[in-house]
């Protein structure tokens, strides 16, 4: 019998052995594998790999506007009769474009495995590709059907009244800058200022393109569609210029008429947080005392100069309101919290608005990749807070609308700047 145990003994050991090394091993190496597909070396390439992916993204977004403008021409110059395939692939690009927006913003979150970031980016490019293929095919064929049935004079007469369309709905840009100079304070009209005077030299190019290209069309030893091409170009220069100049007048002017109801609102919020103090410990008591002291004073001092500086005033009634919110934490209960949403939400998404409109006006003249991705994302979450039924989500997308905005105007600030 001890024979016969020492002879298992002699055979289960070693294997135990060997089993129990290769065990240690496949544990060791998947420890190992993990802990190098998580390090910080892993996680920097797969970020890598999501920027290549967003500047995918944002190719994509260009191609999809350029195409929206060509559909739109086509029917107005074509009364609708050029080729299906045109609309075709706008829609299918646009239905790639936002859901791999969806997925970018995803990828980007707190915690996602770089493996999960890296496929994702992947994934995001091969579509991207793929829809810019198919609009390109789209816009090939809709570049031999223009040959085919549309004339380079009829091309040229059609921008000639585009442009002509552009100066009429945008009148005299400079009386609505008089207007706002005339009562707000210069930060307010800076960007209106600016874009007033890019719209008017733009339109002003187009008309110098248009008439070459006449005398181009008129010679058949010359081809007008280079300078067609540029004539395009000005013209939607031009028209975005024309809609952030309409688009800050608007908030200025809105922004003037809410400061009333929007100070309102911060003092009752201040209320609110005073008759709070009574239920809290003394040393949370005294925390949040002393930020609704700093907050009442930067109120106070906002309200001697609001009339002048509307948008800032109700973007710094936002900020000032999100900062007694972080101070007042968990000590409101829900309905405190839901009657603070909503009275903070109007003034957060005309702040949200107004810091969207100066990224958009930053970004037309230097649309670096970065700064457009989170021009999007601001976009997005502006357009989720305009849609969210419950108030306090309302309020939390439109403050990450504003900081996305923020980002996205710094960025092209930077990238016009020309630093490297």
């Amino acid at each position: 019998m001890p024979e016969i145990i020492t002879d298992v003994l002699g055979w289960v050991v070693p294997a135990l052995v060997v089993f129990g090394s290769a065990a240690l091993i496949v544990v060791v190496t998947t420890w190992i594998v993990r802990r190098v597909r998580r390090s910080p070396r892993a996680r920097a390439a797969a970020l890598a790999d999501r920027e290549r992916a967003g500047a995918a993204l944002v190719r994509l977004d260009d191609a999809v506007g350029e195409l929206e403008l060509e559909v739109e021409l086509s029917g107005a110059l074509y009364g609708g009769s050029a080729p299906a395939s045109l609309r075709r692939a706008r829609l299918t690009a646009g239905h790639v474009r936002d859901a791999s927006f969806e997925e970018y913003r995803a990828a980007g979150e707190p915690g996602v495995l770089p493996d999960v970031i890296r496929k994702t980016s992947a994934r995001i490019e091969r579509k991207a590709g793929e829809a810019l293929m198919a609009i390109q095919r789209a816009r090939g064929e809709h570049a031999a059907w223009m040959q085919a049935n549309v004339s380079a004079a009829e091309q040229v007469e059609a921008a000639r009244r585009r442009l002509a369309e552009l100066r009429a709905s945008m009148g005299d840009p400079r009386r609505l800058v008089a207007d706002l100079e005339s009562r707000y304070a210069p930060e307010e009209f800076r960007d209106a200022a600016r874009a007033a005077q890019s719209a008017l030299s733009e339109a002003d190019e187009a008309e110098v393109l248009l008439a070459r290209a006449a005398g181009e069309v008129a010679d058949p030893s010359r081809s007008a569609l280079a300078d067609l091409g540029m004539v395009e170009r000005r013209l939607r220069l031009a028209e975005a210029d024309a809609r952030t100049l309409e688009e800050t007048h608007r908030l200025v002017t809105q922004a003037a008429q809410a400061l009333a109801g929007e100070f309102e609102s911060a003092r009752a919020a201040l209320r609110q947080a005073i008759a709070t103090l009574e239920h809290l410990q003394p040393a949370d008591a005294a925390r949040l005392s002393s930020e609704i002291q700093g907050v009442t004073a930067q109120l106070d001092a906002l309200q001697a100069d609001a009339a002048r500086r509307p948008t800032h005033t109700v973007d710094r009634i936002a900020r000032l309101r999100d900062r007694l919110d972080l101070a007042l934490g968990d000590a409101r209960t829900a309905q405190q919290r839901l009657r603070g949403a909503r009275t903070a939400l109007p003034g957060t998404l005309a702040a949200a608005r107004g810091a969207i409109a100066q990224a958009e006006a930053a970004i037309v003249h230097a649309p670096a990749p970065s700064a457009r991705l989170r021009l999007l994302s601001a976009q997005r979450e502006l357009a989720e807070a305009r849609q969210a039924p419950d108030p306090v989500a309302a309020l939390d997308a439109a403050r990450r609308a504003m900081r996305e905005a923020e980002d996205a105007k710094a960025l092209a600030d930077y990238s016009r700047s020309g630093a490297p």
